[in-house]
Parts: structure tokens; C-alpha cells; sequence
């Protein structure tokens, strides 16, 4: 147990100081907010203020699930590049590989693209890994290019029947899954097990509908939503975008996120209008990655069970 607090706290001690040598500056935002996590794939944990409050301010407040959306508040604010260490919760994700309260590393890059930023991401997790002195080797993909190599189908155009043929071993019996359900399938079950275990794989440039947060380039056939995701092993560790800057199309991504809520039967949110009001203002130019800890501390260890790096599991919080 004293192994891993003391490698937890060694890891944090090399990214404050990665962050410092680069004029990143580290900052708090609120763990609770008015605004919540639209994304219909992550579900939130909420609770009631009891206390006295304007009348139009409400009581239900939202655990962050990441740092991002204060955080663009405060470069809109003129921060400058700032990163944030902090815990976040996502409600129904518990198991072997994930725990309800985990740690996230975010952080922003003023005038960057994402292909800058996974370059600088990838910098930070080779100084981590040198902590257990494990050189890596580093693979890059585009998204196209990866699906095309492993299956022989761009993953942007093929038919919904092609995209199920290499799964058709693993029963996955669900006819409601749409055509990105069965892409991130493809990643999960096929894809990820082969990735090199002493490699640092990037993937960039995904199909513009899992475009998330990220800008979209291109258009037609050739359109990508200006997104990476690195990968240690088999192990998905940072998700960063190209940020978008569009107020009036956050809005209408936060709006398709609550109607694909209530297709699946879920409960609508409510929307982050401080992000948006942020946005009306002006975000600068920038990327944004957001970082998992645990994730990172498992590949570390070497170890596929997340309670080996916790003080406390959540079955023993």
C-alpha cells in the first residue's frame, strides 16, 4: 500500500513540475455546479444545497465529471495556458478498471492544435513512465488509417453490417447501438488488446460525430473532428480535443446530447449556461486534453486492477 500512495505522490510531484518548467499554471475550480454533463454515455452523481439561495438558483447541483467546463470559464477570464489535479465523479462505473471518484489531470494549450498537444501529452507520460524506468516507443495513427489496417473498411464510410463483422464472435446482442456505438466496440473489443504494451499509441482525426467538444476540419467524406486519443498498452489514458469555440454550436451539441437522452430513456440535464455565456464572450484559440490518472498509475504498477492504486476502493469507502 505505501508503494503506490508513494509513487501516487511522485507522480504528482513530476507533473507539477513538467507543468511549472512550461508556464502552465495549476488551479482549483468547483467540484459542484448549477450545470451538468450532457454526454449521454456518462451519467453524473447529484445532491441538494439546503441552505438559503436566490429563488432562481437551483438546490440540485452536479459532481463535475472533469474540470473542463470551469476551466474554459477561466481562459475565457485571460488565465492563460492552466491545468487542473483534481478528483471527479461519474455515477455507474465500477468495476476491475474503473471506480466511481477517480483522478483527472486536465489542461489547456492557448493557440495550440491537438496535434501540439499530443505531442506535449505523450512528452508527460514518457517523464512519468522514466519514474519505474520503462522506455516507450511511440506509434501514431490516424483513426481512418487504423480501422482500414485492421479491418480493411474505412470506418467513415463503410456500411453498418461491415462495421459488425469483425464482433460477430462476441454476442453482442443489442439492435439499438448506433454506427459510433459499434466504432468505439471496434476500438475496445478489437483494436485496443493489440496495441504495442511498451508503446505510447496515438490515435487522431475521428469521425466528425464523435466529435465531442473538438472542431471539425474538412468537409464531405474528407470532414475530421479535430480529436486524439493516447493509449499505453491497452490502456486508454488522455482524450484531447482542437477545442471548439462556437458558442451557438456548443448549444446545439449540448441540445442533441438531451435529445439522445430521452431516446435512450434517461433524464434530461441541464445544460452549463455559464459555459455558454463564457463562450458568447470569446474563447481564445486552444486544445485541451483531459488526463486519468489511475489509468496512468496502473500502467505504471502494472497492474489491470484500478483498487491497487487507491488508498480505497469505492466497495471499501
Amino acid at each position: 500500500m505505501r508503494s503506490s500512495l508513494t509513487l501516487r505522490a511522485n507522480l504528482y510531484s513530476t507533473i507539477r513540475s513538467f507543468m511549472a518548467a512550461r508556464g502552465v499554471l495549476e488551479v482549483e475550480t468547483p467540484i459542484l455546479s448549477a450545470g451538468a454533463n450532457t454526454e449521454p454515455n456518462i451519467e453524473s452523481f447529484s445532491t441538494r444545497f439546503s441552505g438559503p439561495l436566490p429563488d432562481t438558483a437551483p438546490r440540485e447541483r452536479w459532481m463535475r465529471t472533469s474540470p473542463e467546463f470551469a476551466l474554459k470559464r477561466l481562459l475565457v477570464q485571460g488565465v492563460g495556458d492552466c491545468y487542473e489535479l483534481g478528483r471527479v465523479f461519474r455515477d455507474g462505473e465500477a468495476g476491475r478498471r474503473h471506480n466511481p471518484e477517480f483522478t483527472m489531470l486536465e489542461w489547456y494549450r492557448i493557440g495550440w492544435d491537438h496535434h501540439e498537444l499530443a505531442e506535449e501529452t505523450s512528452d508527460l507520460v514518457e517523464r512519468a513512465m522514466a519514474l519505474v524506468d520503462q522506455p516507450l516507443q511511440r506509434v501514431r495513427w490516424t483513426y481512418r488509417s487504423l480501422y482500414q489496417n485492421a479491418f480493411g473498411f474505412d470506418p467513415f464510410t463503410a456500411p453498418l453490417e461491415q462495421l459488425k463483422a469483425p464482433l460477430a464472435d462476441h454476442g453482442i446482442l443489442a439492435d439499438d447501438l448506433s454506427r459510433d456505438d459499434w466504432l468505439d466496440l471496434l476500438m475496445t473489443h478489437r483494436l485496443q488488446a493489440d496495441f504495442p504494451a511498451d508503446a505510447l499509441t496515438l490515435v487522431i482525426d475521428f469521425p466528425p460525430s464523435q466529435c465531442a467538444l473538438a472542431r471539425i476540419s474538412g468537409q464531405g467524406e474528407d470532414a475530421v473532428a479535430q480529436r486524439f486519443e493516447l493509449y499505453l498498452g491497452d490502456k486508454e489514458l488522455a482524450n484531447g480535443y482542437h477545442e471548439l469555440t462556437d458558442a451557438a454550436e456548443q448549444r446545439a451539441r449540448f441540445e442533441n446530447d438531451s435529445r439522445r437522452r430521452l431516446a435512450r430513456g434517461q433524464r434530461e440535464l441541464p445544460i452549463d449556461g455559464h459555459l455558454l455565456a463564457a463562450l458568447e464572450t470569446g474563447l481564445p484559440e486552444c486544445a485541451g486534453v483531459a488526463l486519468g490518472i489511475e489509468r496512468l498509475l496502473m500502467a505504471m504498477v502494472g497492474t489491470d486492477r484500478i483498487a491497487d492504486v487507491l488508498a480505497f476502493a469505492f466497495d471499501q469507502a
